[in-house]
């Protein structure tokens, strides 16, 4: 599965730093111009009570220690207008980074959905296009010893070209596998999978160009690994709308692929400390996690407003970019979506 590719990073997170940074020190500075205006105030008072006492000896001082409280009184005024102006603009700068931010997230999150996209869509068409090979036609047709070894071998040579799959199997009608790609590896003899959701719906496709397809699962007989399971009806001669003889199931490495894609996307390097990258289903299911944490365990609430795209800014500092399932050709997707989750730097 390729990575994700986007556009450089302008690091949105700096700029909203840098304007608390300005913030702090402006007020930092304000503060200390009101400090300094006070004590002229406090020093002018008591000039004046001085000159009072003084008498008509201290009347030329009282003019000058009233200047002075005057001028203090200035310097606070614009202390005060300072602090306004520059924290509102503070405020509007860290809007505009957050806004940014969350763009960027937003895109990001796009662009990895797309990558699954894309290559599930190549799933969708790996699995009908299998079960129009004649070694599968045959042996889902008349399971005989040679048709069996047969198949076994044909989907074996299809493995060793497409990587990203863990096995590939042959079930009758009645869900019984009949031939794998890897018997060496994984034991089918005997295995039943009347049962499973891939196998029942692939036998209600109407014809040959529909498909069916799992949520992601651990899956017991490929020693416990997650993986994304396309099923299509095996039909007699291969005809787009013969006679349902079987069902081919193909199982793809979900696990290596997905966080190949998670971890694969671009965050600078200030970013990627500080963001979670998730891929999650239609129930808000965690499928994949950058952190490998919470997958198939939990889930990640998120609302979502009714945007195909977005993001969200929660109370705790938190930017959350999310993008659901476009699709990708004959793939309509399956309401999943790419989400990234900032936190502020510490």
């Amino acid at each position: 599965m390729s990575t994700v590719a986007t556009r450089p990073s302008t690091d949105q997170n700096r700029l909203v730093s840098l304007a608390e940074e300005v913030s702090s020190l402006a007020r930092s500075n304000v503060d200390e111009v009101r400090v300094i205006s006070l004590t002229s105030r406090i020093l002018a008072l008591n000039a004046s009570i001085e000159a009072a006492h003084a008498g008509e000896v201290g009347a030329g001082f009282a003019v000058v220690a009233k200047e002075v409280e005057r001028m203090s009184e200035r310097i606070h005024s614009l202390a005060d207008t300072l602090d306004t102006n520059v924290q509102t603009r503070v405020r509007e700068l860290q809007g505009m980074g957050r806004q940014l931010l969350g763009i960027r997230l937003s895109d990001l999150a796009l662009n990895l959905i797309d990558v699954i996209d894309r290559n599930l869509y190549e799933r969708s068409c790996d699995v009908r296009w299998w079960a129009t090979d004649s070694a599968v036609v045959d042996v889902a047709t008349s399971p005989t010893d040679a048709h069996r070894e047969q198949a076994s071998h044909r989907l074996g040579v299809i493995l060793n070209s497409y990587t990203v799959y863990l096995d590939l199997w042959v079930a009758d009608l009645a869900g019984n596998v009949v031939a794998s790609g890897r018997p060496g590896k994984f034991r089918t003899r005997g295995l039943n999978v009347a049962h499973e959701g891939w196998f029942q719906d692939a036998l209600k496709t109407r014809d040959g160009t529909e498909f069916a397809v799992a949520d992601i699962a651990v899956n017991p007989a490929l020693e416990n690994r997650q993986v994304a399971t396309y099923s299509a009806a095996i039909r007699e001669g291969a005809a787009e709308n013969g006679r349902v003889v079987g069902v081919l199931g193909i199982f793809f490495d979900w696990q290596a692929q997905a966080q190949a894609a998670v971890r694969g996307v671009r965050l600078s390097e200030a970013e990627r400390p500080c963001t979670r990258i998730l891929l999650v289903d239609s129930r808000r299911r965690i499928i994949a996690s950058s952190d490998d944490r919470g997958v198939l365990t939990e889930r990640f609430e998120f609302d979502a407003g009714g945007r195909n795209i977005g993001h969200i800014e929660r109370e705790n500092g938190v930017t959350i970019g999310f993008a659901v399932t476009p699709g990708y050709e004959t793939y309509k997707g399956l309401g999943w979506y790419g989400v990234l989750l900032h936190r502020p730097a510490a």
